[in-house]
Formats: C-alpha cells, sequence, structure tokens
C-alpha cells in the first residue's frame, strides 16, 4: 500500500526537487491528506476517511473532523503532534512540507504580487465535518489576534452536494446576533456561564443550511456552524473565541473563549463583550450581506464542462480569498486558466490533471496517499492547467480556492441574483 509512512521525509534541496516536480507536471505539486482531530467536537463521518481511523491521533485528541487542503498554517491545538495542520507534497519516494517549499521557493510557487506583500502562502482550506452544532463564536480581526501574536481569521463556506449524502444532527447555522440585541444582554450571558446553558443562541438567529450554496464571514461575528460538511477557504489563522457555554449537552470550557485574548482580560467581561462587531452582527440585512449561491465563470456548458465561483466577495474592502468549483462531464477534455496559485481537491469523478492522476477515492485510511489533492503555481495556472474526465459515466468535480487579490474579475456579493447563465 503507498503510504505517507512509506515516504523519506526531507529537509534539505528541497528547492531543486520542488523545480523538477514542477516541469514534470506543468507547475502542480501533489499533496498528502492533512487530518485535523477536535478534542471538543464529534466527527461527522463524511471526509471518506475509514472508520477505524477516526480517532487514529488518540481517543484523547478528540476525533478527526478537519481535512485541511494547502495549508501552511500550524493547527492550534493542544498537545498536538509535529506538522499537524501542515500539508506535505509527494515528490516520487520524498515528502516535505508545502511550507518549507514556499519558503524556499517563494514567488515561484505563489507568485510576485503574494511573496512580496506576505513572504508565504497566508490562506488555507478545509474540509470541517461534524455530527452536530459547534459553539457559537467568532474569530479575532487582524488587530485582536496581534495582541497575542497572531493573526485575524476571516472565513467563508460552501457545502459541497458530493459530501452531504446527509445532513447529520442539525443542519441549520445560527449566525450574528438578532437586530435590537444590547451588550448589557450578551454581557449576562458571559455572567452565567458556569450555570449550564448561557443563552447566547436565544439573542440569535438560525438559517437552514442548503448543499451547493455558502456564506462570507468576516471577523468578529458570531456563528455556531450546523452539520453540513463545509468548504471553508479562509486566512491562514486558527484564532477563535467560543461564546456559549454548552452544546449538545457538552461543556464548553471557558479557556475556549478566551484562548487568544490578552491573559489581563481572561475574565473582563466588557473586553470580551467589546471584541464583537456590534454593528456587522445585528445588521438587518445579514443573509443579504453574506450569503453565496454559485455564478458560473462563463457560458461554457456547449462545451462540456463549468467553472463556476462559489466564493467571493470582500471583506473590508480587501478581497482575501475565492474559491471555484469546476465541473467536466464524461469524455471531456478542457483547458482552465486562472490569475493565480491555488490548492485542489477532487470531490468526485475520475481523470488527470496535466496528465497526472486525479480521482476522488471511496474511503481513505489515516497514513494512505490519494491523487486527489494538488497544488498549482501561479505560472502553472495563468499557462493554462488541462483537465480530463476519463470516466464515461460520472462528472469530474474539483474545488479550488486562490490566495489574496489575485481574482479582481470575481463577483461581487449578491452577483447570484443577476446570474444570466443556466
Amino acid at each position: 500500500m503507498n503510504t505517507v509512512t512509506a515516504l523519506k521525509t526531507v529537509t534539505k534541496n528541497v528547492a531543486s526537487i520542488v523545480e523538477a516536480e514542477l516541469a514534470k507536471t506543468g507547475g502542480l505539486l501533489r499533496l498528502a491528506p492533512c487530518w485535523v482531530p477536535r478534542s471538543f467536537l464529534q466527527p461527522g463521518k463524511r471526509l471518506k476517511l475509514h472508520p477505524d481511523d477516526l480517532y487514529a491521533f488518540g481517543l484523547n485528541r478528540g476525533g478527526i473532523d478537519e481535512r485541511w487542503f494547502a495549508s501552511t498554517t500550524p493547527a492550534a491545538n493542544e498537545n498536538r503532534t509535529p506538522d499537524e495542520g501542515l500539508s506535505y507534497v509527494v515528490a516520487g519516494k520524498r515528502r516535505f512540507t508545502l511550507k518549507q517549499a514556499v519558503a524556499e521557493c517563494g514567488a515561484g510557487l505563489i507568485g510576485n504580487s503574494i511573496w512580496k506583500k506576505y513572504k508565504k502562502w497566508p490562506v488555507y482550506s478545509k474540509f470541517f465535518d461534524n455530527m452536530g452544532p459547534i459553539p457559537h463564536h467568532m474569530h479575532q480581526n487582524a488587530r485582536q489576534a496581534a495582541l497575542v501574536g497572531q493573526e485575524g481569521k476571516p472565513e467563508s463556506y460552501y457545502f459541497p452536494p458530493q459530501h452531504n449524502n446527509v445532513g447529520n444532527n442539525f443542519p441549520y447555522t445560527f449566525m450574528g446576533l438578532e437586530p435590537g440585541t444590547s451588550k448589557a444582554q450578551v454581557r449576562k450571558c458571559l455572567e452565567n456561564w458556569n450555570k449550564g446553558d448561557n443563552g447566547i443562541l436565544d439573542l440569535s438567529r438560525a438559517y437552514r443550511l442548503k448543499p451547493g450554496t455558502g456564506w462570507l464571514i468576516p471577523p468578529c461575528v458570531l456563528h455556531a456552524p450546523g452539520s453540513l460538511c463545509t468548504y471553508e477557504p479562509q486566512w491562514g489563522s486558527d484564532v477563535f473565541g467560543m461564546y456559549q457555554s454548552l452544546v449538545e449537552g457538552r461543556e464548553v470550557p471557558w479557556s475556549l473563549l478566551v484562548k487568544d485574548m490578552p491573559k489581563k482580560h481572561h475574565r473582563d467581561l466588557d473586553f470580551i463583550v467589546d471584541q464583537l462587531d456590534w454593528e456587522g452582527n445585528t445588521t438587518e440585512t445579514f443573509k443579504d450581506d453574506h450569503y453565496l449561491e454559485p455564478v458560473p465563470v462563463a457560458d461554457t456548458r456547449s462545451e462540456g464542462f463549468v467553472d463556476r465561483w462559489i466564493v467571493y466577495g470582500k471583506i473590508d474592502g480587501e478581497q482575501l480569498f475565492t474559491a471555484k468549483e469546476l465541473t467536466i462531464e464524461p469524455g471531456v477534455k478542457c483547458v482552465v486558466r486562472d490569475s493565480g496559485a491555488y490548492g485542489l481537491i477532487c470531490v468526485q469523478g475520475t481523470g488527470k490533471i496535466n496528465g497526472q492522476p486525479l480521482n476522488s477515492p471511496k474511503m481513505i485510511r489515516f497514513h494512505e496517499l490519494t491523487e486527489d489533492e494538488y497544488f498549482c503555481t501561479e505560472s502553472g495556472a495563468k499557462g493554462g492547467v488541462t483537465f480530463e474526465n476519463t470516466s464515461e459515466t460520472e462528472p469530474l468535480v474539483c474545488l479550488r480556492y486562490f490566495g489574496p487579490e489575485v481574482n479582481p474579475d470575481a463577483p461581487k456579493l449578491g452577483a447570484y441574483r443577476k446570474n444570466k447563465f443556466n
């Protein structure tokens, strides 16, 4: 069996290995699956990970409910294993982290503009998969996160139909706060933390989740993700603050509320309440401001494929990440050009990408290698990537996410209402 453990981990001459691999693949790096557990959540069992491996990190670490894509961001888990959250590049019988590849190859991988501004790949995406809802929480903005030496975390959601054959226990997400909610009401919820359910959801509004749609979530906005399996392009950070004390009978410790706040404010309720974007949470137009539906890039159905924007829009005036969903009909070959580097995951079908194997597995063992994930360089994306669906019966479907400010042609929020293509 071809496994990650059978590969030799290398730390030297990575740049030369990457250059040789890119020359062979036309700008692609194959990536191994990157699994991440969460100790306070129950896995939703839709990541295609073998049931026997859901607790491969150990029961004390929690179940595996996330798979991270093209990640150079460490997971902020207690007692984490080395390189947890970091994606590994597979080159023949060798492996090394994508983080190291980017550090050594820089603009040659991610493009001049991103490298010049960030000196790293500043985004990542994941599958987030739980049996039930998670606590009402927020992610700090850049200014707040900097107080504890971290980065802020805007994020986005798309619910791929291929990973949502069942909705699990609660396919609804509470987002924001009801218009008219006062800070005093939220403060009272924090005061009641140890009394059981602190009642924060009484102040919020739930939205039913629909496969094939999504949301754009800025920092400092409360949200309690429901039980659909979610594709989440986001900023490369793992900061958060949980504002709900009890979820489905499970305790949420106070430490998960304040873990990314300065220690001197860990019991400062006014400071904790003020971490929230009050206008952003209580706006009357919350859904209009955040809801996404796919928008086709162009009318290409007659050519046997369609590329659709699934994540788009700006946060505080900046395009921080975008994502597309490519669907190719059986037997079709097409060339797709993009404006920047991207991480790709295949969610359905069998085919090729620049002649390399590309397929979505039915079941994955914890240490097993797959042929469903790649990183594409900026030059490779601009030059055009050849996709081929080798199946006679099934579509080939891939999701790919991009870094900041590389898609100026992406739609604006609300563009789905004006979609001119069927």
